[in-house]
């Protein structure tokens, strides 16, 4: 008999086969590294020294146009989960139209699949043991069985995107892998360059634009297991659009010092410590669009002073994003500021967001929506709408403080003034502690907080209730409707 080594290799051999085959790729390597299309569809599979490294045997995957042969994907392996890391699954491929998606658990029986945000309505049907389910639009998706979410597939079916023509102000990274120059952590980055990463293309490194304008960067290629976080400093108008970063050790993406800034379609997965998704630091006009984020920190963190970063944070905006923090909080302000000079943030909105779950058991770093003002920051006029919340394991729905935290503070915050819940919708499952909203001090307060059609566990909220929202001292004009 075979070893499971064995038939692993002889079926990811198979697939690059058959990769060859439907797409016309006349090389191995051409094969392994590149994309194969077949009308609307195109998959994309790993560079050939990656290949057996890179790979989780839970689930076989496949995917096709319908009436079309069935094409195989690669599943990547991802830790996640910051207190006891797991091996979870990864899957990639961009399609326009309809798509079937197939599903083989290769360990164990199953007797339930849920796929996740439920709010998108795909539904499974199972045949002879496999799952099968239909896409007619990009999307991207938790497969669980039986309720296994440390070990669950991650669907990342997107949209198809278009190379940039050539020219003197564009690179272009194909397929294979890729490291920076000799001597050099990141790879370069000069103003008004467009940087395109191929699908097939996989990055060992990383990108720090600085002193940077008009810059996109952009593609579906694969950011591996960098040791330093995607920073955006001292630039402007810069586009990071459609990459996947896998294993990140600290955070995933960053804007510091910088304005017109757009982090759009961005898949991440993560369990190192510090591992966040997208932080903010002292910048404004910032856009946050369809990012799939599952970490082991805050999904995203906006901040005003913080590291190179220096100043206030304004205009932010967060939106038709699914966040999972294995750890911390999914949205997050104000905790970093200037003690000495300080910071003002303001105009920042969160809408159309997914958390698929919570788990934070410090009382201190809990809440899916989290406003903690620290550093003699001011934080007013936050919003916070359509956001939909599936699973809490341990936390708080709402965290809304003016705080002095010991470890990360150097004066406790001034104020919070203006904070805006509206159609927000709680499911009520797993555990969640009691919301809460609390000043400091007399001249540290919390002000003008409403909720508008928040409903937590089928039933609205209509005012302070025991477990469910605590209001602390020093907080004024809070109102329900």
């Amino acid at each position: 008999m075979r070893s499971g080594l064995s038939r692993r290799r002889s079926r990811l051999l198979a697939a690059v086969a058959a990769l060859a085959l439907a797409g016309g790729a006349p090389a191995w390597s051409q094969a392994v590294s590149g994309a194969a299309a077949d009308g609307d569809l195109r998959i994309y599979s790993i560079p050939a020294k990656l290949l057996y490294s890179h790979h989780n045997d839970d689930f076989t995957v496949r995917v096709r146009k319908p009436g079309r042969p069935w094409r195989d994907l690669y599943e990547y392996n991802v830790k996640v989960d910051l207190d006891k890391p797991q091996d979870a699954s990864v899957v990639q491929f961009d399609f326009a139209g309809r798509v079937e998606v197939a599903v083989q658990k290769n360990n164990g029986v199953f007797r339930q699949v849920d796929i996740r945000p439920l709010r998108n309505g795909v539904k499974p049907t199972i045949r002879n043991g496999i799952v099968y389910f239909t896409l007619d639009a990009p999307q991207n998706l938790s497969v669980e069985f039986d309720g296994d979410r440390l070990h669950n597939l991650h669907v990342l079916a997107g949209g198809l995107d278009t190379p940039p023509a050539p020219g003197p102000d564009v690179v272009i990274y194909e397929p294979g892998l890729h490291t920076p120059p000799e001597g050099e952590t990141y790879f370069p980055v000069a103003s008004n360059q467009t940087i395109y990463i191929a699908g097939g293309a996989v990055m060992r490194g990383t990108f720090r634009p600085t002193g940077v304008d008009n810059v996109r960067i952009l593609g579906r290629g694969i950011i591996d297991e960098p040791a330093d976080q995607f920073v955006v400093h001292n630039s402007s108008n810069v586009l990071v659009e459609g990459l996947t970063f896998l294993s990140p050790l600290h955070g995933t993406l960053a804007c510091s010092g910088s304005n017109h800034v757009q982090f759009r379609d961005i898949k991440t997965f993560s369990a190192g410590q510090w591992s966040d998704g997208i932080n903010i630091f002292a910048c404004s006009d910032v856009e946050i669009d369809r990012a799939f984020i599952r970490t082991s920190d805050d999904s995203v963190a906006v901040y005003a002073t913080r590291k190179e970063g220096v100043g206030d944070t304004r205009r932010i905006t967060v939106s038709r994003s699914v966040f999972w923090p294995d750890v911390a909080h999914a949205m997050f302000v104000g905790l970093h500021g200037d003690s000495q000079k300080p910071n003002t943030l303001e105009h920042i909105t969160f809408s159309d967001i997914d958390v698929l779950e919570l788990d934070e058991d410090d009382p201190e770093y809990e809440g899916a929506m989290a406003i903690s003002a620290g550093d003699t920051n001011t934080v007013r006029d936050v919003t916070f709408s359509d956001i939909r919340v599936e699973h809490v394991q341990e936390g708080k729905l709402f965290n809304v403080r003016v705080v002095y935290n010991a470890k990360y503070n150097t004066s406790p915050g001034l104020a919070v003034d203006g904070v805006h819940f509206k159609d927000i919708r709680y499911s009520g499952a797993g555990w969640a502690g009691p919301s809460i909203l609390a000043g400091l001090a007399a001249d540290r307060r919390v002000r003008n907080v409403s909720f508008d059609n928040v409903v937590i566990a089928g039933r609205k909220l209509k005012g302070p209730a025991e477990g469910v929202l605590e209001i602390g001292p020093f907080v004024d004009g809070v109102t329900f409707k």
